[in-house]
């Protein structure tokens, strides 16, 4: 499996299209899902990966209404890519407006996957987010080991 980890700050050109950072190529070679994520930001993930959380997620309850109302909107929202020649994925138009997405764009690594997000937006995240970071310490992640 991949690790995806990093703050990459690539430009969105006049297409729509966004160069992914070149560590993460080859990685990401057999094409890619893009979709929506929480907080306003776009999540790519491996095809493979993305498959593993499609069949994870079609066996979670279906007499869960959150759980469908996710499930809908998580794959909706999906739209299958290959990167280019040079490294970039094409977002849709759709998924540009949903993340607010201007010319300055943040990728960053979320182990598993990468986030894009606008670059003004991920700095007001940061900022809303620093101190309880900084705050929960070890505690927080004894709670997720």
């Amino acid at each position: 499996m991949a690790r995806f980890v990093g703050t990459y700050t690539p430009k969105l050109d006049d297409k729509g299209r966004l160069t992914l950072p070149a560590k993460f190529r080859e990685a990401l070679a057999g094409g890619v899902m893009v979709t929506r994520s929480q907080d306003r930001s776009l999540s790519v993930y491996r095809a493979e990966e993305f498959d593993a959380i499609a069949d994870k997620a079609v066996s979670a309850s279906r007499n869960d209404p959150e759980a469908r109302a996710f499930l809908r909107y998580f794959f909706a929202g999906a739209d299958e890519q290959r990167l280019d020649g040079q490294g970039r994925v094409n977002l849709s138009a759709e998924h540009r407006e949903y993340a607010g997405l201007s010319k300055e764009c943040v990728v960053i690594g979320s182990y598993d996957h990468l986030e894009i997000w606008d670059a003004q937006s991920w700095r007001d995240y940061q900022d809303q987010h620093e101190e309880a970071f900084s705050s929960a310490g070890s505690s927080a992640l004894d709670a997720i080991l």
